[in-house]
């Protein structure tokens, strides 16, 4: 048989808060005008909502190496076709 890996209703409940937390700063964020940085400031509070949900949510944390390391391979790559469209778009 597989481990269950069982977290508390109080590590849920925490991820839960600190999700709800960063939506409302991700809702307060788009109200304020930073310039260039509006994207940098919404992918980095994206990014954290994102892991919080694979770790915790998706049982990430609790995985073996080699699926982590096939899936920081996956994001890095889709990080450099991301950095390639900024790096498009900012020399039209």
């Amino acid at each position: 048989m597989l481990n269950a890996h069982i977290i508390s209703y109080k590590k849920l409940g925490i991820i839960l808060t600190a999700l709800l937390i960063l939506t409302g700063i991700t809702v307060f964020m788009s109200t304020l005008d930073f310039g260039s940085l509006n994207i940098w400031i919404a992918l980095i509070i994206a990014s954290t909502k994102a892991s919080l949900v694979l770790l915790f949510f998706m049982h990430m944390k609790y995985e073996p190496w080699l699926i982590k390391w096939s899936f920081l391979i996956t994001v890095s790559f889709l990080a450099v076709l991301i950095g390639f469209i900024f790096w498009d778009i900012s020399f039209r």
